[in-house]
């Protein structure tokens, strides 16, 4: 395969890609709602080892709380944003109170650990066995940004829609030229 035409692939490539976001712009926040759950989950293990090693008040709570609502986010995230209808403006409100239900129960979890640490009769001490209680600190506070950059990517759709609209997705089709009059009249 020559250079020219790989490039010609990654360009078309490229250009379906713009089509089906022009056409479909709420994908955007849809994966960035995706990665966002998925980070959150993929460190579930150490939010629980955290939990079982602090045993603070309403720590279980507000993982489960977390985790539920993620999931429950984008169901509302799909009712939201439907293909070919415009916004369903009670289900974006509800979105908006389900990630502020999220960042609540994320620094609400992240407070407990800090409140552990830092307690005057027997606090936690991090070390190389517990390094796991920082390590959940550290992935809740990019749960917030990434829950943050979502939110914002979800406000901001309209503003982005209309940009991604304007750029020139068509293809240049080349005039052949010998094309002549087409007989339509039977007469041979």
């Amino acid at each position: 395969m020559s250079t020219k035409k790989q490039g010609g692939g990654l360009k078309e490539v490229w250009r379906k890609i713009l089509v089906a976001l022009k056409r479909r712009p709420f994908n955007i926040p849809m994966v960035a709602l995706v990665i966002t759950f998925l980070y959150y989950a993929l460190h579930l293990s150490t939010i629980s080892n955290t939990t079982a090693k602090i045993q603070g008040s309403g720590m279980g709570f507000a993982g489960f709380v977390t985790m539920l609502v993620s999931m429950l986010s984008y169901m509302v995230f799909i009712n939201t944003f439907q293909y070919r209808k415009p916004v369903n403006k009670p289900m974006l409100g509800l979105l908006i109170v389900m990630f502020g239900i999220i960042a609540f129960a994320d620094i609400y979890y992240r407070n407990q650990i800090f409140a552990a640490i830092q307690r005057p009769v027997n606090p936690i001490v991090v070390t190389q066995n517990t390094i796991y209680i920082a390590y959940a600190e550290y992935y809740l506070r990019i749960h917030l940004i990434l829950l943050a950059i979502t939110l914002v990517l979800i406000l901001t759709l309209p503003i982005y829609a209309k940009a991604l609209r304007k750029v020139k997705t068509s293809i240049e089709v080349e005039d052949n030229g010998s094309l002549g009059a087409i007989d339509i009249s039977g007469d041979e």
